[in-house]
């Protein structure tokens, strides 16, 4: 079996990802992953040191747009110079194959209407300084396959949901509330944002596939936006959920949630991921919504 090296394990998408590698549904052999800091080279000497991966998925970094405001040199510190230091802890080693970088929809910044829906062609516009340090990571790794005998991808994921991800997120949020005003918990109100916007959701374990079929058919130097290129509501998506968990709630604007998004609509295209690899989402949003509602149920138990 190929080796596969991926960072950022403890994230949401990276346990997804461990759990469908070790459970047998794929080709691919996941490296062990022992305790490491990408800016802390030494650890990712130690990592490499048993094993040369075949391909390399880099999902680790700091993620939180907010944190990224706070401290926009340690976002910008973790997400380019940890990205350099793994790609030289890499040449180090001897490693010659697959390296998929993943970035974020987030790098487009702000997208007329009449622009969407958002393709690869369109340039950068990064408006927080984590959407810097991801189009910055981006050009370091596309930099480093045009001197190195390795394929290196860009993948750029848009909003993915699915079970086990924190109620920092609105679809998680909801869901949580939603099944404790369905065990008498709340009060059947929900506390919510700005939800009169849209955004393109797709299901985790679609991203994954998506990621998986880049490392097999993706093409060097290329970039690919990862989305379902369908735009859903935020608010339409509440409803559904609510009426997934069979109760009636009222929707109460919360203050403190209540910052008006600059963009009001979002929605990728994937038709160059679709017809460069084959991949197309394959869990409705129904599904999606079905199982983040479970997943919370049994948390609340």
């Amino acid at each position: 079996m190929k080796k596969l090296l991926v960072t950022g394990l403890n994230g949401f998408v990276g346990r997804h990802l461990q759990a469908l590698l070790e459970g047998g549904a794929s080709s691919w052999q996941l490296l062990e992953s022992p305790a490491h800091d990408l800016l802390e080279p030494a650890t990712l000497d130690a990592w490499l040191q048993d094993d040369c991966p075949d391909a390399v998925i880099h999902l680790a970094g700091q993620t939180f747009v907010p944190e990224a405001f706070r401290d926009p040199a340690q976002t910008i510190k973790v997400n380019l110079l940890g990205t350099l230091n793994l790609l030289q802890a890499l040449k180090r080693r001897g490693f010659a194959g697959t390296f998929l970088y993943v970035s974020s929809g987030d790098v487009y910044g702000q997208v007329a209407e009449d622009e969407l829906p958002i393709r690869e062609c369109r340039l950068p516009q990064p408006r927080n300084p984590y959407a810097v340090s991801k189009v910055a990571a981006e050009l370091l790794c596309l930099q480093w396959g045009y001197v190195e005998p390795w394929r290196i991808m860009v993948a750029r994921p848009f909003n993915h949901i699915g079970t086990g991800q924190g109620e920092a997120f609105v679809i998680p949020s909801m869901a949580r509330q939603l099944i404790r005003v369905r065990q008498s918990l709340q009060l059947p109100r929900l506390e919510v944002g700005d939800v009169d916007v849209t955004r393109d959701f797709l299901d985790v374990r679609d991203v994954l596939q998506a990621y998986l079929a880049l490392l097999e058919r993706g093409r060097s130097g290329e970039i690919y936006n990862v989305c379902s290129g369908i735009e859903l509501r935020v608010r339409d998506m509440i409803m559904q959920l609510a009426e997934l968990a069979e109760v009636d709630v009222e929707l109460v604007q919360d203050a403190a949630r209540m910052r008006r998004a600059e963009q009001r609509r979002v929605v990728g295209c994937a038709d160059k991921l679709q017809q460069e690899t084959g991949w197309k989402p394959g869990v409705s949003i129904t599904e999606t919504l079905q199982s983040v509602l479970s997943d919370w149920e049994a948390r609340e138990l």
